[in-house]
Protein backbone atom coordinates (compact mmCIF):
# COMPACT_ATOMS: atom_id res chain seq x y z
CA UNK A 1 0.00 0.00 0.00
CA UNK A 2 1.51 3.37 -0.66
CA UNK A 3 1.86 5.86 2.16
CA UNK A 4 -1.21 8.41 2.04
CA UNK A 5 -0.91 11.67 0.79
CA UNK A 6 0.28 14.34 3.47
CA UNK A 7 -1.67 17.48 3.65
CA UNK A 8 -0.66 20.66 2.53
CA UNK A 9 -0.23 23.70 4.57
CA UNK A 10 -1.51 27.29 3.26
CA UNK A 11 -0.72 30.23 5.90
CA UNK A 12 -2.64 33.49 4.67
CA UNK A 13 -0.90 36.81 6.49
CA UNK A 14 -4.12 39.17 6.87
CA UNK A 15 -7.24 39.00 7.52
CA UNK A 16 -9.54 40.89 5.49
CA UNK A 17 -10.44 40.92 1.90
CA UNK A 18 -7.79 39.42 -0.37
CA UNK A 19 -6.26 37.37 2.68
CA UNK A 20 -10.25 35.75 3.24
CA UNK A 21 -10.99 35.70 -0.38
CA UNK A 22 -7.93 33.66 -0.98
CA UNK A 23 -8.41 31.19 1.77
CA UNK A 24 -12.11 31.00 1.11
CA UNK A 25 -11.67 30.36 -2.70
CA UNK A 26 -8.88 27.80 -2.09
CA UNK A 27 -11.00 25.98 0.46
CA UNK A 28 -13.57 25.92 -2.00
CA UNK A 29 -11.02 23.82 -4.70
CA UNK A 30 -9.13 21.92 -1.97
CA UNK A 31 -11.17 19.73 0.97
CA UNK A 32 -9.99 19.86 4.25
CA UNK A 33 -7.97 16.45 4.42
CA UNK A 34 -5.97 17.74 0.80
CA UNK A 35 -5.04 21.32 2.41
CA UNK A 36 -4.99 23.06 5.74
CA UNK A 37 -5.30 26.43 5.81
CA UNK A 38 -3.90 28.86 8.76
CA UNK A 39 -4.95 32.53 8.45
CA UNK A 40 -3.21 35.19 11.01
CA UNK A 41 -4.88 38.62 11.63
CA UNK A 42 -3.91 40.76 14.22
CA UNK A 43 -7.02 42.64 14.78
CA UNK A 44 -9.95 40.82 16.44
CA UNK A 45 -12.03 41.13 13.14
CA UNK A 46 -11.90 39.29 9.45
CA UNK A 47 -13.54 40.02 6.30
CA UNK A 48 -14.78 43.89 7.36
CA UNK A 49 -15.36 46.42 4.89
CA UNK A 50 -12.73 49.41 5.85
CA UNK A 51 -14.72 51.46 3.12
CA UNK A 52 -17.98 51.54 5.11
CA UNK A 53 -16.27 52.95 8.41
CA UNK A 54 -17.10 57.02 7.51
CA UNK A 55 -20.66 55.74 6.89
CA UNK A 56 -20.26 54.16 10.05
CA UNK A 57 -19.36 56.87 12.15
CA UNK A 58 -21.40 59.28 10.46
CA UNK A 59 -24.35 56.70 11.40
CA UNK A 60 -25.66 56.09 8.19
CA UNK A 61 -24.73 52.79 8.92
CA UNK A 62 -26.30 52.36 12.53
CA UNK A 63 -24.27 48.39 13.28
CA UNK A 64 -20.26 47.58 13.46
CA UNK A 65 -22.01 44.17 12.79
CA UNK A 66 -23.14 45.28 9.32
CA UNK A 67 -19.59 45.68 7.98
CA UNK A 68 -18.27 42.28 9.00
CA UNK A 69 -18.81 39.82 5.89
CA UNK A 70 -18.19 36.96 7.96
CA UNK A 71 -16.67 36.79 11.33
CA UNK A 72 -13.55 34.48 12.24
CA UNK A 73 -15.87 31.95 13.67
CA UNK A 74 -18.17 31.72 10.44
CA UNK A 75 -14.54 31.00 8.75
CA UNK A 76 -13.62 28.42 11.20
CA UNK A 77 -16.87 26.52 10.93
CA UNK A 78 -15.86 26.41 6.86
CA UNK A 79 -12.49 24.84 7.81
CA UNK A 80 -10.26 28.12 8.04
CA UNK A 81 -8.10 28.49 11.30
CA UNK A 82 -8.51 31.91 12.20
CA UNK A 83 -5.97 33.12 14.27
CA UNK A 84 -7.11 36.57 15.35
CA UNK A 85 -4.94 38.90 17.57
CA UNK A 86 -2.20 37.65 16.47
CA UNK A 87 0.60 39.52 14.24
CA UNK A 88 3.63 37.77 12.12
CA UNK A 89 6.70 39.20 13.04
CA UNK A 90 8.86 37.49 10.52
CA UNK A 91 8.94 35.31 7.20
CA UNK A 92 11.55 32.94 6.67
CA UNK A 93 11.23 32.16 2.93
CA UNK A 94 14.40 29.74 3.29
CA UNK A 95 12.86 27.51 5.61
CA UNK A 96 9.33 27.84 4.87
CA UNK A 97 7.99 29.41 7.95
CA UNK A 98 6.50 32.37 9.87
CA UNK A 99 7.07 33.62 12.98
CA UNK A 100 4.01 34.95 15.07
CA UNK A 101 2.89 36.42 18.09
CA UNK A 102 -0.33 36.51 20.14
CA UNK A 103 -0.88 39.87 20.86
CA UNK A 104 -2.45 39.02 24.43
CA UNK A 105 -0.56 36.55 25.83
CA UNK A 106 2.75 36.96 24.18
CA UNK A 107 3.83 33.62 22.99
CA UNK A 108 5.58 33.45 19.81
CA UNK A 109 5.64 30.22 17.71
CA UNK A 110 6.68 29.32 14.33
CA UNK A 111 4.41 27.86 11.62
CA UNK A 112 5.50 26.48 8.51
CA UNK A 113 3.87 26.67 4.88
CA UNK A 114 3.76 24.48 1.70
CA UNK A 115 2.19 27.66 0.30
CA UNK A 116 2.24 31.26 1.83
CA UNK A 117 -0.72 33.93 0.88
CA UNK A 118 0.59 37.83 2.14
CA UNK A 119 -2.03 40.03 2.55
CA UNK A 120 -0.88 42.49 4.90
CA UNK A 121 -2.85 45.74 3.45
CA UNK A 122 -1.72 49.40 3.46
CA UNK A 123 -0.91 51.55 6.66
CA UNK A 124 -2.16 55.29 7.20
CA UNK A 125 0.06 57.85 6.84
CA UNK A 126 0.64 59.42 10.00
CA UNK A 127 3.56 61.83 9.99
CA UNK A 128 6.42 62.53 12.56
CA UNK A 129 4.90 65.51 13.71
CA UNK A 130 4.73 66.68 18.12
CA UNK A 131 1.24 65.83 19.02
CA UNK A 132 0.48 63.03 16.61
CA UNK A 133 -0.07 60.21 19.20
CA UNK A 134 -1.97 62.46 21.49
CA UNK A 135 -5.33 60.66 22.12
CA UNK A 136 -8.34 62.55 20.58
CA UNK A 137 -6.09 61.83 17.03
CA UNK A 138 -7.71 59.27 14.93
CA UNK A 139 -6.55 57.17 11.96
CA UNK A 140 -9.75 55.02 10.60
CA UNK A 141 -8.15 51.90 8.92
CA UNK A 142 -9.16 49.31 10.91
CA UNK A 143 -12.99 48.36 12.75
CA UNK A 144 -11.06 49.09 16.00
CA UNK A 145 -10.15 52.69 14.78
CA UNK A 146 -13.76 53.57 13.94
CA UNK A 147 -14.56 52.57 17.88
CA UNK A 148 -11.65 54.30 19.44
CA UNK A 149 -13.12 57.33 17.41
CA UNK A 150 -16.72 56.99 18.54
CA UNK A 151 -15.62 56.50 21.92
CA UNK A 152 -13.69 59.85 21.80
CA UNK A 153 -17.10 61.34 20.19
CA UNK A 154 -18.97 60.34 22.77
CA UNK A 155 -16.65 62.02 24.86
CA UNK A 156 -16.23 65.12 23.62
CA UNK A 157 -16.28 68.21 25.40
CA UNK A 158 -17.08 70.55 22.17
CA UNK A 159 -18.19 70.12 18.53
CA UNK A 160 -14.82 71.52 16.21
CA UNK A 161 -13.11 68.85 14.19
CA UNK A 162 -10.45 69.20 11.65
CA UNK A 163 -9.95 67.15 9.23
CA UNK A 164 -6.16 66.67 7.77
CA UNK A 165 -6.06 65.44 4.19
CA UNK A 166 -8.74 66.00 1.15
CA UNK A 167 -8.94 62.67 -0.20
CA UNK A 168 -11.42 59.55 -0.09
CA UNK A 169 -11.28 59.61 3.33
CA UNK A 170 -10.65 63.17 4.03
CA UNK A 171 -14.03 63.71 2.29
CA UNK A 172 -15.92 60.88 3.27
CA UNK A 173 -14.84 61.71 7.28
CA UNK A 174 -15.62 65.22 6.61
CA UNK A 175 -19.25 64.59 5.66
CA UNK A 176 -19.26 61.73 8.67
CA UNK A 177 -18.08 64.66 11.45
CA UNK A 178 -20.84 67.04 9.49
CA UNK A 179 -23.44 64.30 10.02
CA UNK A 180 -22.79 63.89 13.34
CA UNK A 181 -23.36 67.97 14.25
CA UNK A 182 -19.29 68.98 14.12
CA UNK A 183 -18.08 72.29 12.82
CA UNK A 184 -15.67 71.33 10.42
CA UNK A 185 -12.23 72.17 9.12
CA UNK A 186 -10.03 70.30 6.03
CA UNK A 187 -6.63 71.21 6.06
CA UNK A 188 -5.28 70.13 2.56
CA UNK A 189 -1.28 70.49 1.55
CA UNK A 190 -2.83 70.30 -2.09
CA UNK A 191 -3.71 72.95 -4.11
CA UNK A 192 -7.14 71.70 -4.43
CA UNK A 193 -9.43 68.90 -2.37
CA UNK A 194 -8.66 65.84 -4.22
CA UNK A 195 -5.46 65.09 -5.66
CA UNK A 196 -6.84 61.95 -7.79
CA UNK A 197 -8.27 64.78 -9.66
CA UNK A 198 -6.88 67.75 -11.97
CA UNK A 199 -6.46 70.82 -9.71
CA UNK A 200 -9.75 72.36 -12.12
CA UNK A 201 -11.99 69.34 -11.08
CA UNK A 202 -11.02 69.71 -7.50
CA UNK A 203 -11.93 73.39 -7.34
CA UNK A 204 -15.44 72.19 -7.93
CA UNK A 205 -15.16 69.59 -5.13
CA UNK A 206 -13.70 72.97 -2.94
CA UNK A 207 -16.58 74.98 -3.82
CA UNK A 208 -19.44 72.87 -3.00
CA UNK A 209 -18.05 71.93 0.07
CA UNK A 210 -17.53 75.37 0.97
CA UNK A 211 -21.01 75.50 0.41
CA UNK A 212 -21.84 73.11 3.01
CA UNK A 213 -20.49 74.67 5.35
CA UNK A 214 -17.05 72.98 5.63
CA UNK A 215 -13.97 75.08 5.88
CA UNK A 216 -11.48 74.13 3.50
CA UNK A 217 -7.86 75.47 3.60
CA UNK A 218 -5.71 74.88 0.67
CA UNK A 219 -2.22 74.64 -0.24
CA UNK A 220 -1.06 74.16 4.36
CA UNK A 221 0.70 71.24 5.75
CA UNK A 222 -0.45 70.19 9.20
CA UNK A 223 2.68 70.81 11.34
CA UNK A 224 2.23 70.13 15.30
CA UNK A 225 -0.61 68.71 16.95
CA UNK A 226 -1.33 70.85 20.11
CA UNK A 227 -2.61 69.35 23.35
CA UNK A 228 -4.36 70.50 26.38
CA UNK A 229 -3.25 70.25 29.87
CA UNK A 230 -5.73 66.82 29.71
CA UNK A 231 -2.77 65.85 27.55
CA UNK A 232 -5.43 65.60 24.55
CA UNK A 233 -5.69 66.93 21.00
CA UNK A 234 -6.71 70.29 21.38
CA UNK A 235 -5.89 72.15 17.33
CA UNK A 236 -3.79 71.52 14.71
CA UNK A 237 -1.56 74.01 13.47
CA UNK A 238 0.23 74.84 9.85
CA UNK A 239 2.47 77.62 9.12
CA UNK A 240 -0.02 80.00 8.54
CA UNK A 241 -2.93 79.56 11.81
CA UNK A 242 -3.97 77.51 14.30
CA UNK A 243 -7.04 75.62 14.01
CA UNK A 244 -9.21 74.57 17.24
CA UNK A 245 -9.94 71.33 16.83
CA UNK A 246 -11.51 68.90 19.58
CA UNK A 247 -10.86 65.38 17.17
CA UNK A 248 -8.21 65.05 15.00
CA UNK A 249 -9.02 62.96 11.84
CA UNK A 250 -5.89 61.87 9.45
CA UNK A 251 -6.62 61.31 6.41
CA UNK A 252 -3.79 61.94 4.37
CA UNK A 253 -3.43 58.87 2.70
CA UNK A 254 -1.73 55.24 2.97
CA UNK A 255 1.19 53.20 1.46
CA UNK A 256 1.97 49.45 1.13
CA UNK A 257 2.32 47.53 4.38
CA UNK A 258 4.89 45.90 3.13
CA UNK A 259 7.90 46.03 5.99
CA UNK A 260 7.63 42.23 6.59
CA UNK A 261 8.11 41.59 3.05
CA UNK A 262 11.01 43.63 2.80
CA UNK A 263 12.97 42.40 5.26
CA UNK A 264 12.35 38.68 3.81
CA UNK A 265 13.65 39.72 0.96
CA UNK A 266 10.77 39.91 -1.36
CA UNK A 267 10.35 42.12 -4.00
CA UNK A 268 8.81 45.53 -3.37
CA UNK A 269 8.76 48.78 -6.39
CA UNK A 270 8.81 51.68 -6.93
CA UNK A 271 5.61 52.71 -4.43
CA UNK A 272 6.70 50.25 -2.12
CA UNK A 273 4.58 47.17 -2.86
CA UNK A 274 4.72 43.68 -3.72
CA UNK A 275 5.62 42.99 -7.18
CA UNK A 276 3.73 39.94 -8.95
CA UNK A 277 3.16 38.26 -11.90
CA UNK A 278 -0.38 38.08 -13.73
CA UNK A 279 -1.36 35.40 -11.35
CA UNK A 280 -0.38 37.33 -8.17
CA UNK A 281 2.65 35.16 -7.54
CA UNK A 282 5.29 37.26 -5.87
CA UNK A 283 7.99 37.36 -8.66
CA UNK A 284 10.52 34.83 -8.49
CA UNK A 285 8.82 32.83 -5.53
CA UNK A 286 7.20 30.04 -6.93
CA UNK A 287 5.30 29.28 -3.57
CA UNK A 288 4.07 32.98 -2.10
CA UNK A 289 1.30 35.08 -3.56
CA UNK A 290 0.54 38.84 -2.82
CA UNK A 291 -2.75 40.60 -3.36
CA UNK A 292 -4.58 43.18 -1.63
CA UNK A 293 -3.47 46.90 -0.78
CA UNK A 294 0.52 45.55 -0.38
CA UNK A 295 0.40 44.92 -4.15
CA UNK A 296 1.66 46.98 -6.90
CA UNK A 297 -0.72 46.42 -9.95
CA UNK A 298 -0.59 47.24 -13.79
CA UNK A 299 -2.31 50.41 -15.23
CA UNK A 300 -3.77 49.49 -18.59
CA UNK A 301 -3.65 52.98 -19.99
CA UNK A 302 -0.33 54.13 -19.03
CA UNK A 303 1.91 50.59 -19.12
CA UNK A 304 3.41 51.51 -15.36
CA UNK A 305 2.89 49.66 -12.02
CA UNK A 306 0.88 52.14 -9.73
CA UNK A 307 0.00 51.38 -6.23
CA UNK A 308 -4.69 51.56 -5.85
CA UNK A 309 -5.97 50.27 -2.40
CA UNK A 310 -9.34 49.75 -3.48
CA UNK A 311 -11.42 46.76 -1.67
CA UNK A 312 -13.13 46.02 -5.14
CA UNK A 313 -8.92 45.08 -6.24
CA UNK A 314 -8.68 42.98 -3.09
CA UNK A 315 -11.40 40.78 -3.23
CA UNK A 316 -10.95 39.92 -7.16
CA UNK A 317 -6.97 39.07 -6.76
CA UNK A 318 -7.57 37.45 -3.56
CA UNK A 319 -10.32 35.13 -5.72
CA UNK A 320 -7.30 34.75 -8.18
CA UNK A 321 -4.59 33.61 -5.80
CA UNK A 322 -7.12 30.86 -4.03
CA UNK A 323 -7.77 29.56 -7.84
CA UNK A 324 -4.03 29.43 -8.91
CA UNK A 325 -3.34 27.70 -5.03
CA UNK A 326 -6.65 25.43 -5.36
CA UNK A 327 -5.26 24.13 -8.65
CA UNK A 328 -7.31 25.88 -11.61
CA UNK A 329 -5.98 28.93 -13.58
CA UNK A 330 -6.89 32.96 -12.88
CA UNK A 331 -4.80 36.00 -13.65
CA UNK A 332 -5.67 39.72 -13.00
CA UNK A 333 -4.64 42.09 -15.55
CA UNK A 334 -4.19 45.43 -14.33
CA UNK A 335 -7.01 48.79 -13.17
CA UNK A 336 -7.68 51.77 -15.19
CA UNK A 337 -8.01 53.49 -11.84
CA UNK A 338 -11.72 53.80 -11.10
CA UNK A 339 -13.04 55.46 -8.23
CA UNK A 340 -15.99 56.81 -6.70
CA UNK A 341 -16.74 58.88 -3.36
CA UNK A 342 -19.20 61.35 -1.88
CA UNK A 343 -19.30 64.01 0.46
CA UNK A 344 -22.52 64.70 1.08
CA UNK A 345 -24.97 65.07 -2.22
CA UNK A 346 -21.89 66.08 -4.04
CA UNK A 347 -20.91 62.74 -5.74
CA UNK A 348 -16.47 62.49 -7.61
CA UNK A 349 -15.56 59.90 -9.49
CA UNK A 350 -12.43 59.44 -11.86
CA UNK A 351 -11.42 56.69 -14.13
CA UNK A 352 -7.99 56.52 -16.12
CA UNK A 353 -5.54 59.71 -16.09
CA UNK A 354 -5.28 62.96 -15.22
CA UNK A 355 -3.65 65.61 -16.88
CA UNK A 356 -0.03 64.97 -15.27
CA UNK A 357 -0.49 61.45 -15.74
CA UNK A 358 -0.83 61.65 -19.61
CA UNK A 359 2.09 64.38 -19.53
CA UNK A 360 4.56 61.64 -17.11
CA UNK A 361 3.41 59.03 -19.76
CA UNK A 362 4.56 61.04 -23.01
CA UNK A 363 1.23 61.16 -24.48
CA UNK A 364 -0.20 64.60 -25.97
CA UNK A 365 -3.41 64.93 -25.02
CA UNK A 366 -6.84 67.15 -25.76
CA UNK A 367 -8.91 67.30 -22.84
CA UNK A 368 -12.83 68.65 -23.00
CA UNK A 369 -14.79 69.90 -20.52
CA UNK A 370 -18.98 70.46 -20.40
CA UNK A 371 -22.19 71.07 -17.89
CA UNK A 372 -24.91 68.48 -18.40
CA UNK A 373 -27.45 67.21 -16.26
CA UNK A 374 -28.14 63.84 -14.80
CA UNK A 375 -31.96 63.78 -15.78
CA UNK A 376 -33.83 65.34 -18.80
CA UNK A 377 -33.53 69.17 -18.14
CA UNK A 378 -37.34 69.38 -17.48
CA UNK A 379 -37.42 66.03 -15.83
CA UNK A 380 -37.75 66.73 -11.66
CA UNK A 381 -34.38 66.05 -10.01
CA UNK A 382 -32.29 66.79 -12.25
CA UNK A 383 -28.87 67.49 -11.03
CA UNK A 384 -25.65 69.63 -12.21
CA UNK A 385 -23.01 67.37 -13.26
CA UNK A 386 -19.09 68.30 -14.30
CA UNK A 387 -17.58 66.10 -16.95
CA UNK A 388 -13.95 66.35 -18.39
CA UNK A 389 -12.65 63.78 -20.26
CA UNK A 390 -8.81 63.20 -22.05
CA UNK A 391 -8.01 62.33 -25.24
CA UNK A 392 -4.69 61.42 -27.04
CA UNK A 393 -4.46 64.17 -29.31
CA UNK A 394 -3.03 61.89 -32.30
CA UNK A 395 -5.38 58.39 -32.18
CA UNK A 396 -8.41 60.08 -30.00
CA UNK A 397 -7.62 56.95 -27.55
CA UNK A 398 -9.54 58.02 -23.98
CA UNK A 399 -7.21 58.30 -21.03
CA UNK A 400 -9.08 59.42 -18.48
CA UNK A 401 -12.42 60.94 -16.89
CA UNK A 402 -13.67 62.83 -14.43
CA UNK A 403 -16.85 63.26 -12.95
CA UNK A 404 -18.06 65.81 -10.80
CA UNK A 405 -21.97 66.18 -9.53
CA UNK A 406 -25.35 65.32 -7.51
CA UNK A 407 -27.00 62.65 -7.60
CA UNK A 408 -26.81 59.66 -10.57
CA UNK A 409 -23.22 61.71 -11.88
CA UNK A 410 -20.73 59.02 -10.11
CA UNK A 411 -21.65 55.90 -11.58
CA UNK A 412 -21.29 57.27 -14.99
CA UNK A 413 -17.77 56.56 -14.87
CA UNK A 414 -18.32 52.99 -15.18
CA UNK A 415 -19.06 53.89 -18.60
CA UNK A 416 -16.08 55.37 -19.07
CA UNK A 417 -13.83 52.50 -17.41
CA UNK A 418 -15.14 50.10 -19.94
CA UNK A 419 -14.17 52.08 -22.66
CA UNK A 420 -10.60 52.57 -21.28
CA UNK A 421 -10.23 48.66 -20.95
CA UNK A 422 -11.65 48.44 -24.32
CA UNK A 423 -9.29 50.84 -25.72
CA UNK A 424 -12.16 52.81 -27.64
CA UNK A 425 -11.58 56.11 -29.00
CA UNK A 426 -13.54 59.63 -27.78
CA UNK A 427 -15.12 59.10 -31.67
CA UNK A 428 -16.31 55.60 -30.83
CA UNK A 429 -17.78 56.50 -28.12
CA UNK A 430 -19.83 59.07 -29.22
CA UNK A 431 -21.98 56.27 -30.99
CA UNK A 432 -22.21 54.01 -27.71
CA UNK A 433 -25.62 53.07 -27.27
CA UNK A 434 -26.60 54.19 -24.20
CA UNK A 435 -29.92 53.74 -21.94
CA UNK A 436 -32.08 56.80 -22.33
CA UNK A 437 -35.31 57.85 -20.61
CA UNK A 438 -36.06 61.10 -19.26
CA UNK A 439 -35.69 60.30 -15.71
CA UNK A 440 -32.25 58.40 -15.93
CA UNK A 441 -30.63 60.81 -19.28
CA UNK A 442 -31.04 63.91 -21.15
CA UNK A 443 -31.12 62.65 -24.74
CA UNK A 444 -27.32 62.80 -24.86
CA UNK A 445 -25.73 61.35 -22.04
CA UNK A 446 -23.59 63.26 -20.28
CA UNK A 447 -20.47 61.35 -21.06
CA UNK A 448 -21.48 61.24 -24.33
CA UNK A 449 -21.60 65.14 -24.74
CA UNK A 450 -17.97 65.06 -22.99
CA UNK A 451 -16.74 62.42 -25.96
CA UNK A 452 -18.53 64.35 -28.74
CA UNK A 453 -16.49 67.51 -27.83
CA UNK A 454 -13.41 65.48 -27.21
CA UNK A 455 -13.08 64.19 -30.41
CA UNK A 456 -14.32 67.82 -32.39
CA UNK A 457 -10.76 68.72 -30.27
CA UNK A 458 -8.53 65.64 -31.50
CA UNK A 459 -9.51 66.83 -34.94
CA UNK A 460 -8.81 70.50 -34.39
CA UNK A 461 -5.83 69.23 -33.32
CA UNK A 462 -5.98 71.32 -30.02
CA UNK A 463 -7.28 71.50 -26.54
CA UNK A 464 -10.62 72.31 -25.91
Amino acid sequence: MSAPKQRERLVVIGGDAAGMSAASQARRMRASDEMEIIAFERGGFTSFSACGIPYWVGGTVDEMDRLVARSPEEHRTRGIDVRTRTEVTDVDVAGGRVRSRDLDSGAEAWTGYDRLVIATGARPLRPPLPGIDAPGVHGVQTLDDGKALLDTLRGARGRRAVVVGAGYIGLEMAEAMLHRGYEVTVVNAGRAPMSTLDPDMGRLVHDAMTGMGITVVNGTAATAILTGADGRARAVVTDDAEYPADVVILGIGVRPETALAGEAGLPLGEHGGLLTDLSMRVRGHENIWAGGDCVEVLDLVSGSLRHVALGTHANKQGQIIGTNIGGGYATFPGVVGTAVSKVCDLEVARTGLREKDALAAGRQYVTATIESTSRAGYYPGAGQMTVKMIAERRTGRLLGVQIIGREGAAKRVDVAAVALTAGLTVEQMVNLDLGYAPPFSPVWDPVLVAARKAFRAVQAGTRA
